[in-house]
């Protein structure tokens, strides 16, 4: 990081011009006057921090949620990079805090008439007192979907719908947040939800739609394990029965750790499956 090897090098021309005046019988008068320059340093780097009042506009996308989705997008990651800088700079005054404090007694000690019991706690570095004090980075979090407040607002609806059984009403509100967010994020989770709401209504036909909406989506994904076994389920349902113990054999061979492998072998057992 450049602000890190700009404050390397000043703390090491600190140490070099102390440990030579030193040499020369300098006072310990002259070697403050140094740490103060490095004191001046140190501040000017924590501006860095600073806004610099420049704003960069216009987001892209086709449509007000495209550009809000982008909008959120960036602000998640320039709010990442702002801890991040700050982490670090809180990191390097503190050491660097720690390092002047050493050199002060080391100092004092070769100084005739100091008194080392007086010279007190070292003054902090751009304003951080201890290392227990420099705010660590956000923990990181798993990788989640960046959605828009009406968006999650929907998916949660649904979500809560077919958790309570009302499945019409899940089959509806998916089918709405499909139309409404064509581009989402949560597109194969909600064409699963779609599928299993439709089994539940004993729609078998459109489930196996939707499960192979889902799956055709995104075949690697998250939710592709279940949604393989769904289909096979539901293939077996309208009388497909070779086509679902083929599709049923793919859930072993594509997901060998899902634990849907074995819901699909006993799946594949219930309809004889050679």
């Amino acid at each position: 990081m450049r602000g890190a090897a700009r404050f390397g090098a000043l703390l090491g021309l600190a140490v070099m011009t102390a440990t030579a005046a030193t040499a020369q019988d300098a006072t310990l008068a002259d070697i403050r006057q140094q740490l103060g320059t490095l004191y001046s340093d140190v501040q000017s780097l924590r501006s860095e921090l600073s806004t610099s009042g420049a704003l960069t506009t216009g987001a892209v996308g086709n449509t007000p949620l495209d550009r809000l989705n982008a909008i959120e997008s960036e602000l998640t990651r320039l709010t990442g990079k702002s801890e991040e800088l700050e982490f670090r700079i809180n990191r390097i005054t503190t050491d660097g805090t720690n390092r002047i404090g050493d050199l002060e007694f080391r100092l004092c000690e070769v100084e005739p008439g100091c008194d080392i019991g007086s010279l007190g706690d070292t003054p902090s570095l751009g304003g951080v007192d201890s290392a227990s004090s420099v705010p660590a980075p956000a923990a990181a979090v798993p990788d989640q979907p960046q959605l828009a407040l009406g968006e999650q607002q929907d998916y949660q609806r649904a979500q809560e719908a077919l958790a309570s059984g009302d499945f019409r009403s899940a089959a509806d509100l998916l089918a709405t947040f499909s139309a409404t967010y064509p581009g989402s994020t949560l597109t194969e989770e909600t064409a699963l939800m779609r599928g299993r709401a439709l089994d539940g209504l004993g729609d078998t036909a459109n489930a196996a739609r939707a499960y192979l909406e889902a799956f055709s989506g995104n075949p690697e994904g998250a939710v592709a394990a279940e949604v393989l076994f769904r289909l096979g389920n539901a293939l077996g349902g309208v009388g497909q029965a070779q086509d679902a113990c083929v599709t049923l054999n793919e859930v072993g061979v594509r997901f060998p750790a899902s634990p849907f492998v074995t819901e699909a072998a006993n799946a594949r057992v219930a309809l004889a499956c050679p």
